[in-house]
C-alpha cells in the first residue's frame, strides 16, 4: 500500500521536545495550510507512519505522536502473543489450570473476539494457534462477566489476537486524536492497517493506493479515497508466506493473494478482511450481510 504524495518538502523537525529515540520525524509549516508533521517507528512488529494536519504547533503534534507511541506500547505488554512477559502470554500459560483475572481492556477485547467467531460464521477465530486444534475449539474459552475472569476448559488452548490487534489500536489512536483536537491524519500500519481522518491539506479525503505489485495481471494499481475510515488488508503477499490459518481446516491458506476492506472501525475491519480470506462463498454472503463494509477488494 502507498501513501498519497505530501504537499510539502520537509525538513528535520526543530524542537526541544524530548522524544524516545525510536520516533523519528519531519516536520513543515505553512501561513495558508497550516502545519503538517509526519512521523515513523516501529511498533507491532512493523513501521507505523503518522501524518498529522493542523495548527497546534510542532511540539503539540509531536506529543500526540508520543501519547500514540505509548499507548502501543501498552498495548503491545497488553495483547501481544508473541511476548512471553505480557498479560494475554501469562493467561495462556495459567488459564487451563483455573479461573485467572484479566485486566478490563483485556477482557473486553477477548470477550469481542469470542463474540466474532460467530458473528464471522467460525471464519474468526481467536484460538486457531492452538496445540491440537480443532473447529469449535473456541468453546473451550469461559469467560466471567461478573468475576472478569478467563478460563480454559481444556488443556492446551491459546489465544491469539494478532488478526486483531492493529485495528483496535487504530480505534484507540481516533481517540486520541480526537481528544487532542487533530481533525486530519492519516495512520498507517505496517500498509495493512490505515487509518484516515479529515483530509488530506490539498484534496478532499485521503488517497491510497496499493502499488503495481499487489494488482494482478499488470491492471493499473488501484486507489482509494478513504475519509474518516479504515482501510484493513488481511492475506498472503508471497507465495512462500502462508501465515493465515483456515480455521475449518486448521492449515494455512495457499496462494498469493490478499482481501481488503473498508469499513467505519478498524477493529471490525481486521476480522472481516481476516474472516473474508478463509470464508468459502456460503460464508462470505454471512459475512457482508453481518458488517456491510463500504468496500471489498480481492487483490
Amino acid at each position: 500500500m502507498q501513501n498519497c504524495d505530501l504537499p510539502f518538502h520537509f525538513s528535520l523537525g526543530n524542537t526541544d521536545l524530548k522524544m524516545p529515540d525510536v520516533i523519528k520525524h519531519l516536520y513543515k509549516y505553512s501561513p495558508s495550510q497550516g502545519g503538517l508533521l509526519y512521523a515513523w517507528f516501529p511498533s507491532m512488529h512493523t513501521r507505523v507512519d503518522i501524518i498529522l494536519c493542523g495548527r497546534q504547533g510542532e511540539d503539540i503534534l509531536l506529543s500526540v505522536v508520543d501519547a500514540v507511541y505509548k499507548m502501543l506500547c501498552r498495548l503491545e505488554k497488553m495483547a501481544n502473543y508473541y511476548d512471553a512477559d505480557s498479560e494475554l502470554a501469562y493467561l495462556n500459560r495459567t488459564a487451563s489450570t483455573h479461573p485467572q483475572q484479566v485486566s478490563h481492556e483485556l477482557y473486553d477485547m477477548l470477550t469481542f473476539c469470542v463474540d466474532c467467531y460467530i458473528r464471522t460464521a467460525g471464519c474468526f477465530d481467536v484460538t486457531i494457534h492452538s496445540a491440537d486444534y480443532t473447529p469449535n475449539l473456541i468453546r473451550s474459552v469461559q469467560l466471567s462477566p461478573q468475576e472478569h475472569t478467563l478460563l480454559f476448559l481444556q488443556p492446551g488452548v491459546t489465544i491469539n489476537l494478532s488478526g486483531f490487534l492493529k485495528g483496535y489500536a487504530l480505534e484507540k489512536t481516533r481517540k486520541l486524536l480526537q481528544y487532542y483536537e487533530v481533525k486530519d491524519a492519516l495512520i498507517n500500519m505496517g500498509n495493512s492497517s490505515v487509518l484516515a481522518l479529515g483530509h488530506h491539506p490539498l484534496a478532499d479525503g485521503w488517497k491510497v493506493g496499493f502499488g503495481q505489485g499487489a494488482v494482478p495481471n499488470g491492471r493499473k494499481p488501484q486507489e482509494l479515497l478513504l475519509q474518516n475510515e479504515c482501510l484493513t488488508t488481511s492475506g498472503n503477499d508471497s507465495h512462500e508466506r502462508k501465515h493465515i490459518i483456515n480455521p475449518r481446516n486448521g492449515k494455512p491458506v495457499e496462494g498469493k493473494r490478499e482481501v481488503a476492506v473498508v469499513t467505519d472501525n478498524g477493529a471490525i475491519g481486521e476480522v472481516l478482511s481476516t474472516g473474508l480470506f478463509v470464508a468459502d462463498a456460503r460464508q462470505r454472503e454471512i459475512l457482508e450481510a453481518e458488517f456491510r463494509p463500504r468496500l471489498i477488494l480481492d487483490l
